[in-house]
């Protein structure tokens, strides 16, 4: 499933060539794209919300609407399970948002 929606043919190239699921945390964005499309607020789904002007930005198809207060309401998530690790975990998935990020600037530009 390509979820790449490029402006220029180049980057259309550069994409099949790395793939989508060659990005890190790649696993995490797909999912969190498809839970959005069917509204299932999951943790894969707030964090693209959290990235979701970026992502657009980059060229990524992110759904709408997008969930409102995405931070918070990740955060409450994650607190639900395992409220002593809620920070941390919070702190690790962000920093792989990032890096999603980064890396598809790489492919993309």
């Amino acid at each position: 499933m390509c979820l790449f929606v490029a402006s220029t043919a180049y980057r259309v190239e550069v994409v099949k060539c790395f793939g989508m699921n060659s990005l890190p945390a790649n696993d995490l964005i797909t999912p969190g794209i498809k839970d959005l499309q069917y509204h299932r607020e999951t943790i894969p789904a707030l964090l693209v919300a959290i990235g979701a002007p970026k992502l657009r930005s980059l060229g990524l198809e992110v759904p709408e609407p997008l969930p409102l207060n995405p931070e918070h309401r990740l955060y409450d998530l994650l607190s639900t399970n395992e409220p002593d690790s809620a920070h941390s975990r919070y702190n690790a998935l962000i920093r792989k948002l990032v890096s999603f990020e980064r890396a598809l600037s790489c492919v993309t530009e």
